[in-house]
């Protein structure tokens, strides 16, 4: 029997205990019983983790998830491999290849580019990759991807708000766009009011969400114009609304109550004491 394999830095050697998990007869039976279907929500669960340790600045946390999140790689190429379709090494090349032919002007001639010139020429290589790949599906016989419209190749796992901003960028690619963010201001002003009237007119909850995703998808657009991402600018209020709700029943709690047995305007008044704190610095 071989011998187990032993804690290493070396990536070989966690490709070769995901095999030893995979091996019928001396493996795991739950890591025997994965798919890729089953396996895909815990890769992006570990996705979302690496980016709350970033969020908390937990550089601690961050290596042993990055570890987590390398694994789902390994493990999806494991899988790939029994079923001869490629291998861990294939993704590897397939990264690295990427990554030299996306920037001819780091690993090419002509360095002197500047940031909106490197966007362009990153666009171009993008659109012919995605010309040779369609060439390529062709040549094996295999069915054209569905969507080849603008919009294109956004995955529909992403989270909402993240999907809306890259279907908004790829739109604004061929001059679908707000000219400006006063535009988006207004927009914003103009789905607030569409709701103030879907609510005074009666209009039923499927209207009333109709009407607020289009709130939160211009919402979207203004951070997109403003070069905020949405998806960690939300992730930051919601921590500064558990930081100063903690703070809340930490002052009650102090008094012996819980939030439960405090009226509103005493909440809003300690949450306007922790906001105050929070911006002086605890003072």
């Amino acid at each position: 029997m071989p011998k187990a394999p032993a804690p290493s830095d070396d990536i070989a050697d966690l490709v070769a205990i995901m095999a030893w998990l995979r091996a019928p007869g001396r493996g795991c039976p739950w890591d025997l019983a994965q798919t890729f279907a089953t396996i895909a929500p815990y890769t992006i669960e570990e996705a979302y983790e690496v980016a709350d340790a970033i969020q908390r600045g937990d550089f601690a946390d961050l290596r042993d998830e990055l570890g987590d999140l390398l694994l789902q790689v390994v493990f999806h190429a494991r899988m790939a491999e029994e079923q001869g379709l490629f291998a861990f090494p294939d993704v590897v090349r397939a990264i690295t290849e990427k990554l030299i032919r996306r920037h001819p002007h780091v690993f090419g001639g002509d360095r002197d580019v500047s940031p909106t010139a490197v966007k362009g020429l990153w666009d171009s290589i993008k659109a012919e990759e995605k010309r040779a790949r369609a060439a390529e599906r062709q040549r094996l016989g295999l069915p054209a991807e569905t969507a080849t419209g603008v919009l294109a190749g956004v995955p529909t796992a992403l989270p909402a708000l993240t999907r809306a901003l890259k279907l908004q960028a790829k739109a604004g690619t061929v001059g679908f766009d707000w000219n400006d963010v006063d535009a988006v201001l207004a927009k914003i002003v103009e789905e607030a009011g569409e709701i103030v009237a879907a609510r005074r007119d009666g209009a039923g909850p499927a209207a009333i969400a109709d009407e607020v995703g289009d709130l939160l998808f211009a919402a979207v657009n203004l951070a997109r114009h403003l070069d905020v991402d949405p998806e960690a600018a939300l992730r930051g209020t919601n921590a500064k609304f558990e930081r100063r709700f903690a703070a809340i029943e930490a002052a009650l709690a102090v008094e012996g109550r819980g939030p439960a047995e405090a009226s509103l305007a005493e909440m809003d008044a300690l949450w306007d004491e922790a906001k105050r704190r929070e911006k002086t610095g605890g003072a």
